[in-house]
């Protein structure tokens, strides 16, 4: 049976967001997500883990790329979506954008891994979003900070996308000992905000 292979936004988002931020490490980062298996969507889950452990060991580095590429991950989530399906959704009224939007960012969850889902609970105006099969958080050893930011950075992008303003925060993360495994907390306002620019 064939391992299952990492999705190519996950991939490609990691490598533009070390380019932006460990330009001089890229090289080295290369050694797992080579060109051609970003080209082939190839990259499995091992070179992903290990690339996610040596950034681990990079300090502050590692919450700015892993924010960054879920930021790269939304924008270019939502720029695949078809014209037509982007504008239904921003016509909506600002409840039903609002889980539109975050059925949105379900199938970027989904699209990172097999085994990644988002399960979503929204109410009055807060969603609470239970994360599973998150690849951030395989840890052999409890962390002291939650690595799962690179799912709460892609879903508030993408509800920007959308002309929601979204604070999207880690309530429980199952590699820092969160009981509940992953646990994010999105309040999302539907005052009109600056949508992001799509890359």
């Amino acid at each position: 049976m064939s391992e299952p292979r990492i999705g190519r936004v996950l991939v490609a988002s990691l490598h533009q967001a070390i380019a932006d931020v460990l330009p001089n490490r890229l090289e080295f980062y290369e050694n797992w997500l080579n060109s051609s298996g970003l080209r082939e969507g190839t990259i499995g889950l091992a070179p992903l883990s290990a690339v996610l452990s040596f950034l681990r060991a990079e300090g502050d580095a590692y919450n700015l790329i892993t924010n960054r590429a879920g930021q790269y991950a939304a924008d270019w989530t939502v720029s695949s979506m078809s014209g037509l399906a982007r504008r239904v959704i921003g016509r909506l009224p600002t409840p039903l954008r609002a889980r539109a939007a975050l059925r949105a960012a379900s199938s970027l969850v989904r699209a990172t891994y097999p085994g990644s889902r988002a399960i979503v609970r929204l109410k009055s105006g807060t969603a609470s979003i239970e994360l599973r099969g998150s690849l951030f958080c395989e840890v052999r050893e409890a962390t002291m900070l939650p690595l799962c930011g690179f799912y709460a950075s892609a879903i508030a992008r993408v509800l920007q996308h959308f002309r929601l303003r979204a604070d999207a925060r880690v309530n429980e993360c199952r590699a820092a000992g969160g009981r509940k495994g992953c646990q994010l907390r999105v309040v999302v306002d539907g005052t009109p905000g600056t949508e992001p620019a799509t890359a």
